[in-house]
This record gives C-alpha cells, sequence and structure tokens, in this order.
C-alpha cells in the first residue's frame, strides 16, 4: 500500500527555497514517527508531494493512517493501491473491483493522468474505465462537473496507481519549521488546546508547569502533556518544566493589594518562563488566555501583564468562547483530562481588578522579595516528555501480575483513544475500560470481593494508579504485566 501525501496549503504558496526546507521537515517528521510502526517504510518526496511506502500484508494501514493525519504540515492523505501496467481491461478491472459497490445510486467521474509514452490517451483510459463502471455498478451516472466520486487513475511508464481512500490531515505547518515557544501549561481545556494549536501551526513546544497544587496537580498535567506530546509532537524532542510556585503565592498574598492578586501572578508567571525560555533558546510564551474570559484577561489586564517581560506572548485562543475552546479539546481527546483536572483557586480575590494600572502594580510588587522568585526558577525541574511517564512516583509499591488469575478483573486504564487502537483481548478474564481519568470514580462502585489488575502498555500509568488506590486502602488493586 502507497500513500500520498499533500502538504497544507500555505506550504504550497511558500518561495522555492521555503518550500523546499518545509518539505524536507515533512518528510523528515513522517519518517521519525512511521519508523517506530515499521522500519521498512519507506518515505520518499518531491517537489509538491510525500510518498509513504508501506510493506504490504503487515497489517499496517491504519495505523499508518492514524498517525499521518495528526502530523502537522499535511492537508491530504491518498491511500493507493499500486499495479503493473498489463492493459486498459486489466486497469478497468482493478477500478471495478475497488469502487463498483460504493457507487450505487450516486455519480463519478474518471479523471487520469499519464506520464510516459502509451498506447492511449488519458481521454480514452477515462472513458474506458468510465464505461466500465457504469456497466459493473448500480451507479446514477457519470457527472463531469459535479460528481459525488471522484475516481482517479495515475499511469506511469511501467505500472498504475488507483486512488482509494482519502483521508484530511491536520493541515498547518510541519513541525520544527518554524521557532520553538514555550507553552505555559495548567492541564485545563485553554492551555491544552493553546498547546496543541501552537504545535499544529508548526512550532515546536517545550511545555511550563507551575505547580500551585501540589503533587495530584502535577501528576494530572505530565499525563495530558505527555498525551499532546505523543499524538501531535512526538517527531521532536520538548521538556517538562515544572517550577515549584507556592512560596511565590504565599509572598504575594501577603505584600500585594488582594484586588491585584491575578494581574500579579500573571507577571510572575511570565517572568519566570521568559527567565526559562532564555535558556532554552525558545522565541515566544504560550497562554491559554481568551480575552474577557476572566477578571485578569481583560484588555487592560492583559497590557499590565505582557509588560512583565520582553518575550512575545502568544495567545491562539484570544478570540474564542469557551464551547469552541471545549469543542476543540474533545476533538483533539484533551477534554478528559481537563475535565477530571484538579483546580487551584487559592489566589482569587473578592473583588480583582479589572482595569489595573501598572504603576499601582508595580508599587505592589516593590513590596515582595524578588530573591522568592528567583528561588523558584532555580528550584525547577526539567524532564524530556518521552520519558515523562517513566518520571512518577507511586505512594505505595504494586504488586506486578504476569498472568491473572481466573477470576481477575483487569481494567483497561489507558485512554479510549489508545484501547480502540490497540484493544486488549483476553480469553479467561473480564476485561473493563476506565481511562484513568475516571478511575478514582469508578473504582469505588466495583464489588470489593474482587481482584483488579490495573493494565496500560508501557506499565507506567497503571503501577502510578495502583500504587494511589492502595494508598487510599483499595487493597485488591494489582498491575497486569504480560509478558513480563
Amino acid at each position: 500500500m502507497k500513500f500520498q501525501i499533500r502538504p497544507a496549503s500555505e506550504v504550497a504558496i511558500k518561495s522555492k527555497p521555503v518550500r523546499q526546507q518545509q518539505m524536507r521537515q515533512l518528510r523528515q517528521n513522517i519518517r521519525k514517527i512511521l519508523i517506530r510502526l515499521d522500519p521498512d517504510i519507506s518515505v520518499e518526496g518531491a517537489w509538491d508531494r510525500v510518498t509513504v511506502d508501506v510493506p504490504d500484508g503487515r497489517g499496517l494501514t491504519g495505523q499508518v493512517v492514524d498517525e499521518l493525519v495528526r502530523i502537522p504540515g499535511i492537508s491530504t492523505i491518498q491511500e493507493v493501491a499500486v499495479y503493473p501496467l498489463v492493459s486498459m481491461d486489466d486497469v478497468a478491472e482493478k477500478a471495478v473491483a475497488a469502487f463498483a459497490a460504493s457507487l450505487a445510486g450516486k455519480t463519478f467521474v474518471v479523471r487520469a493522468k499519464r506520464l510516459g509514452d502509451h498506447s492511449f490517451t488519458s481521454i480514452e483510459l477515462e472513458r474506458f474505465v468510465g464505461g466500465a463502471l457504469l456497466q459493473a455498478s448500480e451507479a446514477k451516472g457519470v457527472s463531469l462537473k459535479t460528481p459525488d466520486i471522484t475516481v482517479r487513475i495515475e499511469v506511469r511508464q511501467g505500472d498504475f496507481l488507483v486512488a482509494l481512500r482519502r483521508h484530511r490531515g491536520a493541515g498547518g505547518y510541519p513541525m520544527g519549521s518554524i521557532e520553538s515557544v514555550m507553552t505555559l501549561i495548567s492541564g485545563g481545556y485553554d492551555s491544552s488546546v493553546a498547546a496543541y494549536l501552537m504545535m499544529r501551526r508548526g512550532l515546536r513546544t517545550h511545555f511550563l508547569f507551575f505547580n500551585l497544587g501540589g503533587t495530584a496537580h502535577e501528576v494530572g498535567v505530565k499525563q495530558v502533556v505527555h498525551y499532546i506530546w505523543q499524538r501531535y509532537g512526538s517527531s521532536h524532542h520538548a521538556k517538562f518544566i515544572s517550577v515549584p510556585f507556592d512560596a511565590v503565592v504565599a509572598e504575594i498574598m501577603t505584600s500585594v493589594n488582594h484586588r491585584h492578586w491575578g494581574v500579579v501572578l500573571k507577571r510572575e508567571m511570565l517572568r519566570a518562563a521568559s527567565a526559562i525560555a532564555d535558556e532554552n533558546n525558545t522565541m515566544g510564551l504560550v497562554m491559554g488566555d481568551a480575552v474577557a474570559q476572566v477578571s485578569s484577561q481583560t484588555l487592560a489586564n492583559l497590557n499590565v501583564v505582557d509588560r512583565a517581560c520582553d518575550q512575545v506572548v502568544l495567545r491562539p485562543l484570544i478570540s474564542m468562547d469557551k464551547e469552541n475552546i471545549i469543542k476543540i479539546a474533545r476533538d483533539i481527546g484533551t477534554e478528559p483530562f481537563a475535565r477530571t483536572m484538579p483546580e487551584y483557586c487559592g489566589v482569587i480575590s473578592q473583588k480583582p481588578a479589572t482595569r489595573a494600572k501598572l504603576d499601582r502594580v508595580l508599587h505592589d510588587e516593590e513590596q515582595m522579595n524578588p530573591a522568592v522568585l528567583q528561588q523558584a526558577i532555580d528550584s525547577r525541574t526539567e524532564t524530556p516528555v518521552a520519558s515523562l511517564m517513566d518520571t512518577m512516583t507511586t505512594p505505595e509499591e504494586v504488586e506486578l501480575v504476569p498472568t491473572p488469575g481466573v477470576g481477575d478483573v483487569i481494567i483497561d486504564v489507558r485512554h479510549p483513544s489508545e484501547s480502540e487502537q490497540s484493544p486488549l483481548t483476553l480469553t479467561n478474564n473480564e476485561v473493563l475500560h476506565i481511562p484513568f481519568y475516571e478511575l478514582n470514580q469508578k473504582i469505588a462502585e466495583l464489588p470489593a470481593d474482587r481482584q483488579y489488575l490495573l493494565y496500560c502498555d508501557r506499565g507506567s500509568m497503571s503501577r502510578m494508579h495502583a500504587g494511589h488506590l492502595k494508598a487510599e486502602g483499595y487493597g485488591n488493586v494489582k498491575v497486569y504485566t504480560p509478558g513480563r
């Protein structure tokens, strides 16, 4: 099976050197990701397309499509079947086999393209194949201008291609073809969607987390960061940077007028983010603000906030409403994370300023000890996102079970998209699908006289959650580790 990949339209209109650079980057990104599925997958490029050749008989088509539709910079993915060129009769036979069943009650048109010398013209091939399809199917008829289905055939010197299913890509620019940025991430709807939109635009992003809510919040943010990176940005290295910010919050609440708490907190975050970004060679900071969504996001307050640093602050959600943001979160798979993410609301004043004045905010900040912010910056931890799940510690040691007992119940805690792509099937055991973000709520509803084995692909997520459940008194929870 072959795939013909067209770049996003914005790539196609670039100047020659820029387009060459972006097409080269796109090929590299595709190759990095698909080689994990099978090292024999071939990725080749041309001026206007990328061709992916997947070895036959390995059952990889669905997985390849799933990966390709999430790679930034791709407009369309066309599945293509390749055959040796024998005759027009053989071309028509292959086209009938591929399309006859789908033409019932619909109009169609055949579009043929030839490269090389042949005994027939493109128009003759189109008419011949179209006649064969009309005779062999229950098609409504041929429509040259507005067909329901277009049958595309490309004839080369010694073979021909029949275009099969067509898939819409993510669009945007290839990851890494533009500068890097630092996304301030809280794990909620807004910051997660903002990170995705920047990645889709071709900007590699590191993830910066200001820990205000303790271990539970940090664990939740690590999970959503790993998910976003794995699905949309794994062609490039990225860092997860965690800054302990509780002391900064305490300093704000004791030194700053309560009406300015929210604005000053954002300014302190930008100061820290700017310093960390400079050390990581990133060119901008990304925030999930939407204008007027909360008091600190009025235009007046955003103006005051942005003056805390010299880095450009990017806000891809600035004009979106919450409904649109949640829809995107649902589409990209981060909505379940955001819905169950622990929240920190300690820096909320009763009457926050909506039109903060810079001079008054600066006066408040002069009362703060600047060493507290510097200490937070110096105490940060940096972890490669690729190994993020391996760094999570569990509060309790849990037993690993390679072979479950007959009465054991397996709980698949993976994200639904992962379990659908690679289903867990066992003959002798009941398998429950409870994503990790629903586990704490649903575990209490399960019968207490059964033993439950948590499962995920790598074992890190299952061990972490099993440890937390054990610490909460669930002694009947262990981890299923097949093949270990």
